[in-house]
């Protein structure tokens, strides 16, 4: 049975995003996975499939969990999908050089659940390729589950299950330890992030700081870097507007 929900319950602040499913079996089976753990928010970005929703293995997979499945969202771009979200976690198997702070899922799962106002993201990527690298770099953080390092690959459902409880159980309350991490003021949401990165790349370009025929990997270092404070509005606002004062001159 879930537990009684609110505006600020995780359960309706946490949103699970498939990018380019294959198989409309494996999104009736992470539909599935969220209701058995009270989860609700389902977005798909370009499904492969023609009618995911519909589709019979979709249906015959979800089995209980119809009605998640039919209430999902099919959107076109990663903008959308994250629209509205303060925390974008991807899921990989595989680190990246450059990726995001590496969290565990129980990590994760303890910070979200204690911050009320923060609506949050978990992004698995296709079944055969995963997340690319321009997705995974404009999430906050990259969530790798701890796994048999000779077989370390989940299935897609299999890793939005393990997740989706580790969820469950921090909003519940079993003790998990909260990271020392928190919100002291509004969360900055992905896209006010997204749209300060492309301001400051803009006036380091202008001041000869950065070659923008030859960037190396000066920005991904730099959301790097920013991905690891967890920005708020008003941080980003104050970067902006040293970006918008360099620009001036």
């Amino acid at each position: 049975m879930n537990p009684p929900e609110s505006d600020t319950s995780l359960f309706t602040r946490l949103r699970f995003v498939l990018v380019e499913t294959s198989r409309a079996g494996n999104i009736g089976s992470v539909a599935r996975a969220m209701k058995t753990m009270g989860f609700s928010e389902l977005v798909l970005v370009n499904p492969r499939g023609a009618d995911p929703l519909n589709d019979a293995e979709a249906v015959a997979f979800a089995s209980g969990a119809l009605d998640i499945l039919q209430g999902a969202r099919i959107v076109g771009t990663m903008a959308e999908a994250l629209d509205g979200c303060n925390v974008a976690a991807a899921v990989s198997a595989r680190l990246r050089e450059f990726s995001p702070p590496v969290w565990t899922p129980r990590a994760f799962a303890g910070h979200v659940a204690g911050q009320g106002e923060v609506r949050a993201a978990l992004v698995l990527g296709n079944e055969r390729v995963g997340l690319p690298n321009e997705i995974v770099e404009k999430c906050n953080v990259l969530i790798n589950i701890p796994a048999n390092p000779a077989y370390s690959s989940l299935n897609l459902s299999q890793a939005a299950q393990v997740l989706a409880y580790e969820c469950r159980m921090a909003a519940i309350g079993d003790g998990v330890p909260q990271t020392p991490i928190g919100f002291h003021g509004d969360a900055a949401s992905v896209t006010q992030i997204e749209g300060m990165y492309a301001h400051l790349e803009e006036a380091l370009v202008s001041i000869g700081f950065l070659d923008a025929d030859n960037p190396k990997k000066l920005m991904p270092r730099l959301k790097r870097l920013f991905s690891r404070t967890q920005l708020e509005t008003e941080e980003v606002n104050i970067l902006r507007g040293i970006a918008r004062q360099i620009l001036k001159r």
